[in-house]
């Protein structure tokens, strides 16, 4: 209340008393009315929600829904905050690709001034898209582009995908694979004007619309690097650039240039660098020169390494694939090589690495937030094989035991003439060590009377273990044995055949060596794979 017991009593008072007691929320209806020298307040309470229920949603979970509205049991309750809980759920559904759903809240009444909150929920179909176009495109056709972006138009083949259903922050990041695509391309100057979503008048589908300009090509200019460290000779590090005079201008490659150029200098001793590469662009002549300055860049230490989001992952499995460990020097190119082993890892649907100020001027906290995915697998297969008959396979596997990392898998396969098992186990960081171990057990029986009149049953198994030489190249080993038993031989076999018949053992040692420059384990889009196998058997 705006006045007081002996105060002056003005309509402005009493109308902006009138106006608080409205905006705490807890009342339904407020009358002031003057009788005589005495102020009466009559107020008519809001009621408490007794119960939240939603019906009617079976794409979005009620846990999800529940999280994101604001209103909860024992709350008061008031119309602004259910419209305004409606329009969260509203705007859920439509990063979900469901623009046409409809949410109506009902209220029912109970005892004691308490109500219960049903949102009743029209989910809709999913609004698909139905058409994208890109204008001021020449160099790039419209089907290239398409490529690039990660919406994608409808189609009965994308049936388990989402790219095909509308969603604003899709869009943005479509918006930044086009820059990249171009920057990486030599068009420096490229820029998107707008990217415009329509809806169709029934609300089925979008149309969208990239309007682009593409600007001119550039190529390498001048290319030098200046170092401010002592006793670091600019021509020692010379050949880890990788952009060239004359080659078309790639962003991509100038930032791959300041990573090899910060690795490098850390191979020389030098922990705090700074690479920032000048660029001048010439447009008169199409050409960008760059300078890469190196710099002694702040003594920064990592204080603190948190991680967050892992419930199922232990904190170990994550903190071993960190080139960076709590008191080192900190270094962004180790810090992108770490997430990148962490996303390597195939555990996590989402990974963040970020890294914000710690206690002291020089240190700082990195902060490591994952979202795990499933990593079970189950598989089933069936076929028919001339030599084998009707084939059945199932296949069961754990890429991330018991949140520990290890993987084993388990196949079976049965068929009229051939059955077989196979048991495999890793273990990615033997003994707590940067050593990889584990093993593979197999048995194969098949029955070969109609092709060769012999029965053959094969039993085997592999020890392996492997290590990093460095951050790229693996080096591996293994001993394996195998019996095979030939049996039930035909008395019409050929001679060959009857001379196998019998246990045979077999011991083997192999060797392997991987060279991997994958710029991703699962989603490739840059770099190569070496692989070089021997094996010896006696």
């Amino acid at each position: 209340m705006s006045f007081h017991r002996g105060d002056v009593v003005s309509p402005a008072a009493l109308d902006k008393s009138l106006k608080s007691l409205f905006v705490t929320g807890l009342f339904a209806d407020v009358t002031l009315r003057r009788e005589g020298q005495v102020v009466v307040v009559r107020v008519v309470e809001n009621p408490i929600i007794n119960r939240i229920a939603f019906e009617g949603n079976k794409r979005i979970s009620d846990e999800i829904l529940t999280d994101e509205v604001r209103l909860r049991s024992r709350v008061v309750f008031t119309r602004a905050r259910v419209q305004q809980d409606v329009q969260r759920i509203i705007q859920i559904y439509r990063r979900s690709g469901r623009f046409s759903a409809k949410i109506e809240p009902k209220v029912i009444q109970l005892p004691q001034n308490r109500v219960d909150l049903v949102y009743e929920i029209d989910e809709g179909n999913l609004t698909e898209i139905k058409k994208i176009a890109f204008i001021g495109n020449s160099e790039f056709s419209d089907s290239k582009l398409k490529r690039v972006i990660q919406t994608k138009e409808t189609a009965w083949y994308r049936y388990f995908s989402a790219t095909d259903t509308y969603d604003p922050d899709r869009l943005t990041f479509d918006r930044e694979l086009l820059r990249r695509h171009y920057l990486a391309g030599g068009y420096a100057d490229f820029r998107v004007v707008s990217a415009v979503a329509e809806l169709s008048p029934d609300k089925k589908g979008f149309y969208i619309t990239f309007t682009v300009e593409e600007g001119e090509r550039y190529k390498f200019g001048k290319i030098d690097i200046l170092t401010a460290l002592r006793d670091l000779d600019a021509k020692e590090i010379r050949k880890h650039v990788t952009v060239f005079e004359n080659d078309w201008y790639d962003a991509d490659q100038v930032k791959n240039t300041v990573s090899a150029l910060s690795d490098a200098t850390g191979r020389f001793g030098y922990a705090f660098v700074d690479v920032r590469p000048r660029v001048n662009r010439m447009r008169d002549k199409k050409l960008i020169n760059i300078v890469f300055n190196i710099q002694e860049g702040p003594r920064v230490f990592v204080e603190r390494i948190n991680i967050t989001g892992n419930v199922r992952t232990q904190d170990k499995v994550i903190r071993r694939e960190f080139r960076l460990i709590e008191g080192d020097a900190f270094n962004t190119a180790k810090l992108r090589r770490s997430r990148q082993r962490i996303n390597n890892l195939g555990f996590f649907e989402k990974v963040e690495v970020t890294n914000v100020p710690g206690a002291a001027p020089d240190s700082t906290v990195v902060n490591v937030a994952v979202q795990e995915k499933a990593t079970g697998e189950i598989s089933f297969g069936a076929g028919f094989s001339s030599s084998s008959g009707v084939l059945g396979d199932i296949t069961l596997r754990e890429r991330n035991l018991i949140g520990k990392g290890q993987d084993i898998n388990l196949r079976l396969s049965v068929g009229q003439r051939q059955q077989q098992i196979d048991l495999s186990f890793t273990e990615p960081y033997f003994l707590a060590r940067n050593l990889s171990a584990g093993f593979d057990i197999f048995r194969k029986t098949s029955n070969l009377q109609r092709e060769s009149s012999f029965d053959r049953e094969t039993t085997g198994g592999k020890l392996r273990m492997g290590y990093r030489i460095n951050e790229h190249l693996t080096q591996s080993w293994f001993v394996g044995s195998r019996e095979d038993k030939v049996t039930n031989v035909s008395s019409g076999a050929s001679l060959a055949v009857k001379q196998q018949e019998g246990s045979a053992a077999t011991t083997s040692v192999g060797h392997g060596l991987s060279y991997d420059l994958r710029n991703s384990r699962y989603s490739t889009t840059r770099g190569y794979l070496i692989q070089l196998d021997n094996e010896f058997a006696g």
